[in-house]
């Protein structure tokens, strides 16, 4: 799968306001989709004009803003996070949501484990950062996390409505190729890798949207600043097809305060599992909790 040949660091980063950015032409957009899950139904939403960046925050942007603030992740300092790995037949039997496990040592620097590191990986999307994380790296540059309808209607190319990908099919392109990196495959025991990566792929390997903007959907789920306001029972959280919110061995239970919405799906988002490639789509997320699944991108709005 060719990469598009984006710079490392976006030209004039960080001290340019808008390096590696696009604008979007705000206005009113159907948020939303009826074709997905109910708490994905459509409703109307305004958003004034923003700028928003190209790809999601890279490991070589979070080293830069690291090397220059000092900043300790939660995960560094917690001393853990939650990392994928492919489970066994029996691991599968044994408890829930079995492809996760609470890694010690674990970071964004790690972010398989201890044993682990970035080198060579630059170019991926920086995980396993919380939304604390998130927003600080977004204030060091002077800017912020997306809301969700800002970052829904970027994805969607800023377009009125725009058609989402089949719910059992996943995004695919004219051709019928895979169109973003998300499994293929017999969740979570086989991935064929048909679009190109299995697991994390780097950013800008899959055609951009009509705004410019790469790997909106697939790769890594994205932080915003909303928490969630799903009404209660909507379907927004389902243990059998929540990445995030599983049995407490596996997985910490987000406290109310914390149920923050993320966006986009990931690399583990499958037809036969988590249909929620797709720019509508959204899940709730522990922002206090990291993940080897969610990155980040960040806004401007002057």
């Amino acid at each position: 799968m060719a990469c598009a040949p984006l710079p490392e660091l976006p030209s004039g980063w960080p001290r340019t306001p808008h390096a590696g950015q696009v604008r979007v032409q705000g206005g009113r957009f159907a948020m939303g989709s009826d074709e997905g899950y109910r708490d994905e139904r459509v409703r109307q939403a305004q958003v004034g004009s923003f700028w928003i960046d190209r790809t999601e925050v890279t490991n070589a942007q979070f080293a830069a803003f690291v090397q220059a603030t000092r900043h300790v992740t939660d995960a560094e300092r917690q001393g853990e996070a939650a990392v994928f790995a492919i489970p066994d037949a029996a691991e599968l039997r044994q408890r829930p949501l079995a492809w996760w496990r609470i890694v010690p040592g674990a970071d964004w620097r790690h972010p398989d484990g201890p044993a682990s590191d970035i080198r060579g990986r630059e170019r991926e999307p920086v995980r396993l950062v919380t939304q604390a994380d998130a927003l600080a790296y977004a204030r060091w540059l002077g800017r912020d996390l997306p809301t969700e309808a800002e970052w829904e209607f970027a994805a969607k190319g800023g377009t009125l409505r725009q058609a989402e990908a089949r719910l059992d099919g996943g995004p695919r392109d004219a051709s019928g190729r895979p169109s973003a990196n998300y499994w293929q495959g017999s969740f979570p025991l086989m991935d064929t890798a048909e679009d190109g990566h299995a697991g994390i792929a780097p950013v800008a390997c899959y055609a951009p949207n009509a705004l410019g903007l790469y790997d909106m959907i697939g790769n890594a789920w994205e932080w915003t600043r909303d928490a969630d306001a799903s009404p209660s029972g909507d379907g927004a959280v389902r243990p059998r097809q929540s990445h995030a919110n599983g049995d407490p061995a596996v997985l910490r239970q987000a406290p109310a305060q914390a149920r923050t919405v993320i966006k986009g799906g990931s690399f583990l988002c499958s037809p036969d599992y988590c249909v929620r490639y797709r720019a509508a789509a959204r899940e709730v997320q522990d922002a206090t909790l990291a993940t080897s699944h969610v990155g980040f991108r960040t806004v401007s709005r002057r």
